[in-house]
């Protein structure tokens, strides 16, 4: 029979492009694969994934989509947007095992690759069908290090890491603050952070770790999770750093709700940077679940006035109550009602304010592009890595305050936008941080190293590259039952 892998995202835009992206660098080590990609309910709307599912059908033959039943989740609220995928994905263990058993009738499944989210899974895999699994992670090895080593510090505390004020010692990391852990870890009694420590202590049964990273971009931390000194009491899997794994320049993540004017929005952008002087524009943009408050948006938009920086920025409406983040559908914002008195008048000769969504990698490889204020997720970070833009680094969620402290601690390819206790961050900080990353000494470094970056990013995907033998020995780890 002709071999399969089967892929297991998680159901939210930037987690499965990730996996698609693995998917067809599968596709091109190995033609002769099947690439079998499970698509369980979605627990929110943050995206429109079947125009990008439909766009990978129609362009990958050897990529085939299978569509779970539709679960229906009794969680009506929570903390953490996690919880509503964990819900699904657990619900959703049913239908994994009857389709996986369907696809071995008609092929070798060589493995499945599971996301990390999805890590219920893990068990249904190894023990009940004995298919080789490997977990799969979309952030960073800094994250990963946390990860694994998220047991080893729940059993030296009965604290929730939000209530510990000291630094946290995790292998291959700098020390860490308790409030800059991952957003889902800080509250020990929640449901989310729960799961992460059960599939925590679960993930050293799998075959092995794939990761959206390159050696280079983390060799220290990269090297500390390979000898082990993260999981103390148990193996570490093989590590494959097979990154960066990125969404293919003009292709349509569908991150974000459609516009009415959505189908100008690209030829809008990069008409308008065409215009621009070269690399004299800061790019302003949040991720696909990023929201800012109404006087947040106010507070930015005086900062880039007073700034005199050029710059393009895409916006959503605020939160209301209930949403912290943007996991259902989003109007058009008033650009008006949440703007100061004139502020699109007064910056229309160097500016551009775009609703909901813009083309990110096709922007961030523009010429005019100097600059990119960010949430620090970590698909938005690695295309930025590709294109040799510095950050400024500026989380709201997940892993983002954990990926900030390694970005400009470690790496070296971001200022950091510094809020006060609740949050907030000041029109003067926004002013500061544009302009010092635009202009001062320091922002001229880290732009240095960001060329250097993209330069060896590029190199690890190139035949002979760190990432290109990654893959190459992933494909042989499944030939040899490794």
């Amino acid at each position: 029979m002709d071999e399969a892998v089967v892929l297991y995202p998680s159901p939210t835009i930037g987690h499965l492009i990730s996996l698609v992206e693995l998917g067809k660098h599968l596709l091109t080590h190995q033609p002769s694969l099947s690439i079998h990609i499970l698509m369980p309910t979605e627990p929110y709307s943050a995206g429109k994934m079947d125009t990008y599912v439909s766009s990978i059908s129609g362009t990958f033959p050897s990529i085939k989509f299978h569509h779970l039943p539709t679960v229906t989740l009794s969680t009506a609220s929570a903390t953490h947007h996690e919880t509503f995928i964990f819900e699904a994905l657990r619900l959703s263990k049913p239908f994994v095992h009857e389709l996986l058993l369907s696809i071995s009738k008609n092929y070798t499944i060589c493995g499945i690759i599971i996301d990390f989210l999805a890590t219920s899974a893990l068990s249904l895999a190894t023990e009940e069908l004995n298919i080789p699994a490997y977990i799969y992670i979309t952030s960073c090895a800094s994250f990963l290090a946390s990860y694994l080593y998220l047991p080893t510090l729940h059993q030296k505390t009965t604290k929730s890491f939000r209530d510990i004020k000291e630094f946290h010692d995790i292998p291959g990391l700098p020390p860490i603050h308790g409030t800059d852990m991952v957003k889902p870890f800080l509250d020990r009694e929640d449901d989310a952070y729960i799961n992460f420590l059960d599939f925590a202590i679960q993930t050293p049964e799998a075959k092995g770790i794939i990761i959206n990273t390159f050696e280079l971009l983390e060799s220290k931390v990269i090297k500390t999770i390979s000898d082990g000194l993260c999981v103390p009491n148990n193996r570490t899997p093989p590590l494959f750093c097979v990154g960066p794994l990125i969404l293919a320049e003009g292709q349509r993540a569908g991150g974000g709700s459609k516009s009415s004017s959505d189908d100008a929005v690209p030829d809008e952008c990069i008409t308008w940077l065409d215009s621009q002087p070269s690399q004299s524009v800061v790019f302003l943009c949040f991720g696909s679940l990023g929201l800012l408050t109404k006087d947040q948006l106010r507070e930015i938009a005086i900062g880039l006035e007073k700034s005199g920086q050029r710059f393009l920025w895409v916006v959503r409406n605020p939160p209301t109550n209930d949403l912290s983040v943007a996991i259902k559908a989003q109007r058009d914002p008033d650009l008006d009602f949440l703007f100061p008195d004139g502020f699109l008048e007064r910056t229309k000769e160097r500016g551009l304010v775009v609703k909901l969504w813009a083309p990110q990698v096709k922007i961030l490889n523009h010429c005019s592009i100097g600059g990119f204020v960010t949430h620090c997720g970590w698909n938005s970070t690695l295309e930025a890595v590709c294109a040799g833009v510095p950050m400024v680094a500026w989380p709201l969620y997940a892993e983002q305050r954990l990926n900030r402290v390694v970005l400009v601690e470690e790496m070296k390819l971001a200022l950091s936008m510094n809020e006060s206790e609740d949050g907030f961050v000041s029109a003067d900080e926004v002013e500061t941080k544009v302009r010092g990353l635009m202009e001062s000494e320091e922002g001229e470094l880290i732009r240095e190293r960001a060329i250097a970056m993209k330069n060896a990013a590029k190199a690890a995907m190139d035949a002979g590259g760190s990432s290109y033998t990654a893959f190459s020995m992933l494909i042989e780890s499944w030939k040899h039952g490794k």
